[in-house]
């Protein structure tokens, strides 16, 4: 970092801010040693709170009986991790942990247990390691373009998700009240095929745009009906066309697949069957969590109580008052398996020859046993009933429902991608892996990027990554090939002792069994991780020792083949390894098109932006390049049947129906308001039409 221009560490900064989590994120080749600090302290990644030992994990949640001895009172001595999954961040990006502890593992306090959103293994991993190429290929990285292998696409390199909300209400109008409901007049059952009974779409349905998310029905003002319809209103009773469709649907550019449904009711109404299923499913998962809780604070304390009795001789007998029949005689020693006969309760019931003293230490822990199952009890009580409980909405507002639909996002042209030196670039051409630039081993490189981008701009840093990079791919390679070769642990030792100097590497090694090595090294499989801090980085001696010593050029350069061709380039190129972010710019959700729309209430001219499905701007420089082609009537549409020309709008739609190619324009509705404008200036400015 410290060869960069200061300009360009200053993009590169502020465009890690906007790369997008990616579905399979890889913590850097080169790095600067702060990862882990950086993913640790940003609170995505789970921290383990206590010392303890996985008693269980899943997906969603890990629990931990923790080593450290109970406080007196409330501690239970168990940490439950609910993990958070598949939620939507403000960026509408997706926040994801994962577990990456197994059952049974011993774990410290401190230690990351969950790897979050760009994490991987507790380190921040914002974009992946990359093979890049620079040199010229056909134009396609001319003014910073990038050409990328479609092996990128193909293998979710730099796919990512991403999570949208769409929510609905329904309020009580002056007409009366919406409905949310799958009764929604004129749509037949194809429309209807992905609503619940409640009107709402079920989850795990793919939907495109235009879809029903939410079925909603606003009654319509009383409208004067002829004495025709009154006579079928009276023999039908139809009541349909009292009310209009406003149903959620899904806008133009979303398609993807439905994760969640929230539903919002206010306190006392009745509940609809998905939200009865809702709370169900929440209330099951705080069940479990509560009766995991008790039943290792009960394993606990029923191993303490076996330690105190196995070994012990029984002063009287103990029965099953249920069955009736004896389960320990007087003077019989008590073993393991004694124990395993007699149900947890009676273990209390057991009296010792000169153990008065255990006894009461026994009866103690039944005690504190029983106080600690009741906080537990009251505690997921309490949680259970304010989920019951209804929800606080704006006033005049009946039901609120939110619907989330996770979408998958490839890498597509027009994408905007970047490394860490501020060496942005947008995605121009993806290329078939066969006609990639390919090393003499037949290996194609996954980006090509510009090497003219590099001089002028002062960011060599980008240079030395890729050296640097390539030869830590390099050397993983050569330790890799040892093993598969089998030349035996000593030569793998040899290679990892050169590589990682350390006193405490070296301990690692001593200590270490074969198998220990091997899934180490299995590790490094895409690359030895190296960091260079901030001005104390690799200088260009260890740089080119590090590439000597995996076996590549020295001069971080070499022959490339032409993918289409088969032949050789003229020069070499440089070559190597790049940690490259797919920025939060994509190109899917800036694209847009509009036909008919919105138009604004005063000037009557379509809006503006995608978010109101508006139109493009025609501004003076454009009317000049219009006149300048002589495009007149094409210029003149715009102006006015495609703009503001209110009646000349109307008059094109039934000429088009009708087949007709004339367009007659009429006045633009911009000229009555700058009329109206100078009016109000007192200015007596009228428009005087001949007869």
């Amino acid at each position: 970092l410290e060869h960069d221009d200061a300009n360009r560490a200053l993009m590169g900064s502020n465009m890690q801010r906007q790369a997008v989590p990616l579905m399979k994120p890889e913590a850097p080749l080169v790095g600067t040693g702060m990862e882990s600090i950086v993913a640790r302290d940003s609170g995505a990644v789970m921290v383990a709170r206590r010392s303890g030992v996985v008693e269980s994990v899943d997906a969603a949640r890990i629990v931990v009986k923790c080593d450290a001895p109970e406080k007196e009172g409330l501690d239970t001595g168990v940490d439950i991790y609910n993990l958070i999954k598949y939620q939507r961040s403000n960026q509408d990006t997706c926040f994801n942990q994962k577990p990456i502890v197994a059952k049974g593992q011993k774990i410290n306090k401190g230690e990351i247990i969950a790897d979050g959103p760009a994490t991987d293994s507790g380190e921040l991993a914002l974009g992946r390691n990359v093979m890049v190429a620079f040199m010229s290929w056909g134009g396609y990285n001319y003014e910073d373009s990038i050409l990328i292998s479609e092996r990128i696409v193909k293998d979710d390199i730099y796919t990512s998700i991403h999570i949208e909300e769409f929510e609905t209400m329904a309020r009580d109008t002056k007409l009366g009240k919406e409905e949310i409901t799958r009764d929604i007049p004129n749509l037949g059952e194809e429309a209807l095929r992905n609503l619940d009974d409640s009107g709402i779409v079920r989850m795990g349905v793919a939907v495109k745009p235009g879809d029903i998310l939410v079925g909603k029905i606003t009654p319509k003002g009383e409208t004067q009906l002829s004495s025709e319809e009154k006579l079928l209103r009276a023999i039908f009773g139809e009541k349909a066309s009292d009310v209009r469709d406003t149903s959620l649907r899904v806008p133009p550019g979303v398609e993807g697949t439905v994760i969640d449904a929230k539903i919002f009711a206010r306190k006392g109404t009745e509940r609809d069957s998905r939200s009865q299923f809702i709370e169900d499913e929440a209330a099951a998962l705080l069940y479990k969590d509560r009766d995991d809780e008790i039943r290792i604070i009960t394993k606990g304390v029923r191993a303490q109580i076996a330690g105190m009795l196995i070994g012990k001789v029984a002063a009287s007998k103990v029965s099953d008052p249920k069955k009736k029949r004896i389960l320990l005689k007087k003077d019989d020693s008590i073993t393991a398996e004694v124990l395993e006969r007699i149900p947890f309760d009676l273990w209390r019931e057991i009296s010792l020859e000169g153990g008065e003293d255990v006894e009461t230490r026994i009866s103690v822990l039944y005690e504190n046993l029983a106080r600690k199952k009741d906080v537990v009890e009251k505690y997921f009580e309490e949680k259970i009933e304010k989920l019951k409980a209804g929800d606080e909405l704006p006033p005049g507002v009946i039901k609120l429902v939110k619907v989330y639909i996770a979408i998958k996002r490839k890498l597509s042209v027009g994408d905007k991608m970047a490394g860490r030196h501020g060496n942005k670039g947008v995605l121009s051409r993806i290329l078939p892996e066969e006609d990639m630039p390919y090393f003499k081993d037949g290996t194609p490189v996954d980006i090509v990027l510009n090497p003219l981008g590099v001089p002028s701009r002062m960011n060599v840093g980008q240079i030395l990554e890729t050296h640097l990079g390539w030869a830590a791919r390099g050397m993983a390679e050569k330790i890799n090939t040892i093993m598969e070769k089998n030349y035996g642990l000593d030569a793998i030792k040899k290679e990892l002792k050169g590589i990682y100097s350390s006193p405490e590497f070296d301990r690692f090694i001593k200590g270490a069994s074969e198998e220990e090595i091997r899934r180490f090294v299995r590790k490094l499989k895409k690359g030895i991780l190296v960091s260079t801090p901030v001005f104390d980085g690799a200088d260009e001696k260890e740089i080119t020792n590090m590439l000597v010593a995996g076996g590549l050029p020295e001069t971080g350069q070499t022959i490339l083949h032409d993918g289409r061709t088969g032949e050789p380039f003229d020069h070499e190129i440089t070559v190597g390894m790049i940690y490259m972010l797919k920025l939060h710019h994509l190109v899917d959700n800036k694209i847009h098109a509009r036909s008919i729309g919105p138009y604004s209430l005063v000037t009557q001219q379509p809006l503006g932006g995608k978010a109101q499905f508006g139109g493009q701007r025609l501004g003076e420089m454009e009317v000049w390049a219009m006149e300048a082609y002589g495009a007149a009537y094409s210029l003149q549409e715009f102006l006015t049947v495609k703009s503001d020309d209110v009646a000349g709008r109307t008059r094109i739609y039934e000429a088009i129906v009708k087949g007709e190619h004339t367009s007659e324009p009429g006045l633009p509705e911009s000229f009555n308001v700058l009329v109206k404008e100078l009016q109000s200036l007192c200015l007596d400015v009228e428009l005087i039409e001949e007869e």
